[in-house]
C-alpha cells in the first residue's frame, strides 16, 4: 500500500463509523490540530462492534467476549486518559477447553498432560510426528486445515483444533488460509509439552497478549468509547446513516437525504458494504469485495438470580452437543455487570454461537440450549432461577480468512484509496489477525497521523500492507 509522507492537504475529513477506529482516528486528528473533521455514525450510541448494553433486568452485555489489553502505547495512553486506575479492574486469564468430562487448560495443544491418558499418548504421538516432518509437510500457501495438521498432527486436530475453529469459523477449515494465524494459534515446543507430560518441567506458563486484562468496573466495554465519544463532542453524529458515497463529488448522503461533503473518507464500515455504497466502483471491485466472507454471531446474555462460584474467565466448547463456542463468566469480569453490583445474588454468562449470515436464528431455541448446555456443564447451579435472556445478533462478528481473501483485497483497498477514501478498522481491513480493539485504535491513530502530517502508517505495513494489483 504506496503510503504519502506529505501531508495531502487533508482539508475536512469526514469517518464513517464511531467504532474505536473512528473515535480514535478523531480524537487523533484533534491531538494533531487538525479539527476539520466530523464522525457519522449509524446507531443511536457510539462503541460499534465493542459498544455494551443493558437489559430490561438490569444486566450489561458487551457484543461479544471482549477483553482489554494492548500491544501499543497509544491504546495505553488512552486508557489513561480515560479512566483513573480504580475504574479499570485487572484479571489474569483463567480459561479452559471443555473436553469429555474434564476441563482442560488454555492452551489445549500445550496442557496435553491434563487429558486422559490415552488422548494424551495418541495427541503427544502424532505431534511428534508433525514436528519432525513439518518442513516437507507444508507446502507454501497451504489452507488452515493442511496448516493444523502439518503443525499439531492429527491427534491434536481430531479431538479439538478441527472441531473448534469450525464452530467458530462457521466454514471448514480447509476453505481458510493459513496466513493469518500469527498469535492467534498458540504454538508448541514439543520438549516443554513432553516435560509436562512426564512430571519432569513445569508446564508453559499462560501464552498469550491477554494473559492478563483489564475490564471498566463500569458500563462494559463500551464505557471506553462512550467515555471518548463525550470527549469529542457534538462532531460526533449518531443516528446519520450514510447510505451511498459519490467519490466525484466527493459527497457522502445519509438516509435522511442530507449531502455531506469532504475532502478525505476514513470508513470503518464493512469493505462489501463500503463498495457497495460507492457509486464508482467499477465491476472487478465490486465482485472482489462481494467474495469476502464473515461470520454473524448471536450473543446470547443469560442472567441468574444465584451467585457463581467459578472464579475461572472463560471457557471453549467443541463440542456438537453445545450450540456456542465460548461461554464467558461475565460477572467476573466486573460486579456492576450485574443488578446493582451484586454478585451474592446474581450472575451472569455470555455465550457466543457462531453462524454463516443469512442464517435463520430461533432465539427462543437458542436461550434454551444455551442455558441447557451451561447448566448441563455445571458452569451454573441446576437449580438456579433465569432472571433475564438477552439475545444480541451481530451481523459482522469477524471477518473469515478465506483462501482468496488477498486477492480481494489487494484489488478492493489500493482503488479505494486512490478515491481518496481510507477503509481501516476490523471489516475496513478485513484482517482478522489485526482486529482487536487496540489493533482497531492504531489503526485509527495512524490513518490521521498520515492524513494530517504524511506520516507513514505503523500497523499497516509489512505482512498487514496490501499490495497494489494491475488492472487491465
Amino acid at each position: 500500500m504506496p503510503q504519502s509522507r506529505q501531508p495531502l492537504q487533508p482539508g475536512r475529513i469526514v469517518i464513517l463509523g464511531a467504532g474505536p477506529c473512528g473515535l480514535a482516528c478523531a480524537d487523533e486528528l484533534d491531538r494533531l490540530g487538525h479539527r476539520n473533521w466530523t464522525v457519522l455514525e449509524a446507531a443511536p450510541i457510539v462503541g460499534g462492534l465493542a459498544s455494551s448494553v443493558v437489559d430490561r433486568a438490569g444486566f450489561t452485555w458487551d457484543l461479544g467476549g471482549h477483553v482489554v489489553f494492548s500491544h501499543f502505547g497509544e491504546f495505553d495512553r488512552l486508557l489513561d486518559e480515560l479512566f483513573a486506575p480504580h475504574e479499570l479492574l485487572h484479571h489474569d486469564r483463567s480459561s479452559y477447553i471443555r473436553f469429555r468430562d474434564g476441563w482442560v487448560p488454555y492452551p489445549f495443544q500445550q496442557h496435553l498432560h491434563c487429558l486422559p491418558h490415552a488422548d494424551a499418548e495418541e495427541c503427544l504421538r502424532t505431534l511428534t510426528h508433525a514436528c519432525r516432518h513439518r518442513e516437507q509437510s507444508l507446502p507454501n500457501g497451504a489452507d488452515f486445515a493442511t496448516w493444523l495438521q502439518a503443525r499439531y498432527g492429527s491427534g491434536l486436530v481430531e479431538r479439538f483444533l478441527a472441531p473448534y475453529n469450525t464452530k467458530v469459523w462457521a466454514i471448514s477449515p480447509e476453505k481458510m488460509s493459513a496466513s493469518w494465524v500469527a498469535e492467534r494459534v498458540a504454538p508448541v515446543d514439543l520438549d516443554e509439552i513432553l516435560g509436562a507430560f512426564y512430571g519432569i518441567k513445569a508446564p508453559t506458563p499462560r501464552w498469550g497478549p491477554n494473559a492478563t486484562f483489564a475490564f471498566p468496573a463500569h458500563g462494559g466495554t463500551g464505557e471506553i468509547w462512550r467515555r471518548l465519544g463525550a470527549r469529542l463532542g457534538n462532531r460526533v453524529r449518531t443516528c446519520a446513516r450514510a447510505v451511498s458515497i459519490s467519490p466525484d463529488a466527493r459527497l457522502v448522503r445519509l438516509e435522511s437525504g442530507e449531502a455531506v461533503p469532504y475532502d478525505q473518507l476514513v470508513a470503518t464500515l464493512p469493505l462489501d458494504r463500503l463498495t457497495t455504497m460507492t457509486s464508482t466502483a467499477p465491476p472487478d471491485v465490486r465482485q472482489a469485495a462481494r467474495q469476502l466472507q464473515h461470520t454473524t454471531v448471536a450473543m446470547v446474555g443469560l442472567g441468574y438470580r444465584a451467585p457463581t462460584l467459578d472464579e475461572r474467565s472463560w471457557f471453549y466448547f467443541p463440542q456438537d452437543d453445545v450450540p456456542f463456542y465460548r461461554a464467558t463468566n461475565f460477572s467476573k469480569y466486573a460486579p456492576a455487570n450485574v443488578p446493582g453490583g451484586d454478585t451474592t445474588a446474581y450472575s451472569s454468562w455470555m455465550t457466543e454461537t457462531s453462524v454463516m449470515p443469512g442464517t435463520r436464528v430461533n432465539q427462543r431455541d437458542l436461550v434454551n440450549a444455551s442455558d441447557a448446555a451451561l447448566r448441563r456443564h455445571c458452569l451454573v447451579p441446576g437449580l438456579a432461577e433465569l432472571a433475564s435472556a438477552h439475545v444480541e445478533t451481530i451481523p459482522y462478528a469477524y471477518p473469515i480468512p478465506t483462501l482468496d481473501r488477498d486477492d480481494a483485497l489487494a484489488l478492493t483497498v489500493p482503488w479505494l484509496e486512490a478515491q481518496r477514501i481510507y477503509p481501516r478498522g476490523r471489516f475496513g481491513t478485513w484482517r482478522y489477525e489485526i482486529g482487536n480493539m487496540d489493533h482497531a485504535v492504531k489503526m485509527g491513530i495512524d490513518i490521521a497521523r498520515r492524513l494530517a502530517t504524511g506520516t507513514a502508517e505503523e500497523l499497516l505495513t509489512g505482512q498487514d500492507a496490501v499490495p497494489a494489483v494491475s488492472r487491465s
